[in-house]
């Protein structure tokens, strides 16, 4: 199959790439490197990369009319800075509507979009969250910008799935508390954590549902891509200290910020049954494999669509 994959150079994007090359799959990344990696890429003769923006419409226009995609994977995001606002709705909203718009011209087969779980609001009604869950999104730039681009692809004629994700981790990853605990356990920084609790998806475990997707399985409409059970922040960061083979001490949790919640327990119970799925990866095991590769790939920087709040007395970001 001929898939394009948008922000392909990124996390997600990129381990998809590798499935789908392993398989047989004839692929275009479309990124502008803006947080994606050219390392994350391999080399072979099917996979194509062209660097441009999505909030290009003659460009992605253009590029998605002369590959002849059969399915679109749309990874491609703005989170970088909270405070971007304009760089999100360009990206998250406009670059989104512009993917639509290429995929209807070009006669695409089906549209994969990745939704964040924020798009239920920083108070959900229950847990676990259902799909008969109202959307309610707010306190994050991020989440407003990617719960408009959703919108905009319900209102298009696209066979589309939008995977409202639980947070995913694992190799490439670099946003969110994983790396950042990686980063300052290894240069001599102090960690300290906060009192959240999420749904740690392996990459791996995505993958396999994304590609089920491209490969027809589900209906058009929404899904949650999920593991079913939450963890303590806590507990991510002594999974890290334990993959570095580190002595786990006594560990300092603050509180958390406003535009945080408590915790986000998707329901995944439908994907389970239409797609004949489940995750199986351990968050321990999806940690290490993690680590390994931050272990050979240098990185200086981390990144969180959250606001970095400063506690008196205490220089260091609350992540």
């Amino acid at each position: 199959m001929r898939i394009l994959i948008t922000g392909g150079a990124g996390f997600i994007g990129s381990n998809l790439a590798d499935k789908l090359l392993a398989r047989g799959d004839d692929i275009l990344v479309i990124d502008n490197f803006t947080t994606g990696r050219r390392d994350n890429l391999p080399k072979t003769g099917r996979i194509a990369v062209e660097e441009g923006t999505i909030a290009d419409c003659e460009w992605v226009g253009g590029i998605v009319r002369s590959f002849g995609p059969d399915t679109v994977v749309h990874a491609a995001a703005s989170y970088k800075d909270p405070e971007n606002w304009a760089e999100d709705a360009r990206t998250n909203v406009l670059g989104t509507v512009n993917v639509v718009r290429a995929c209807e011209a070009a006669g695409a087969r089906r549209l994969i979009y990745f939704q964040t779980s924020l798009c239920y609001g920083l108070r959900p009604r229950e847990q676990p969250i259902t799909l008969k869950h109202p959307v309610r999104a707010e306190g994050s730039s991020y989440a407003i910008s990617k719960t408009a681009g959703e919108q905009y692809i319900m209102l298009s004629k696209l066979d589309y799935l939008s995977f409202r994700l639980a947070n995913v981790y694992g190799p490439r990853n670099l946003s969110g508390p994983l790396p950042t605990f990686y980063m300052r356990l290894t240069t001599g920084k102090p960690c300290f954590v906060v009192d959240t609790r999420r749904d740690f998806i392996f990459v791996q475990d995505l993958v396999d549902v994304v590609a089920r997707a491209i490969d027809g399985k589900g209906r058009r409409g929404v899904y949650h891509v999920a593991t079913g059970s939450d963890y303590a922040i806590k507990d991510l960061l002594v999974a890290v200290l334990k993959a570095l083979g580190r002595q786990v001490p006594a560990i300092e949790v603050r509180p958390r910020n406003e535009d945080d919640v408590y915790t986000i327990l998707l329901d995944p119970s439908e994907t389970a049954l239409d797609f004949e799925w489940r995750a199986t990866t351990r968050l321990e095991d999806g940690v290490r494999q993690a680590v390994e590769w931050y272990k050979t790939h240098p990185f200086g920087q981390t990144f969180t669509h959250l606001k970095e709040v400063q506690v008196a007395s205490d220089p260091r970001p609350v992540r």
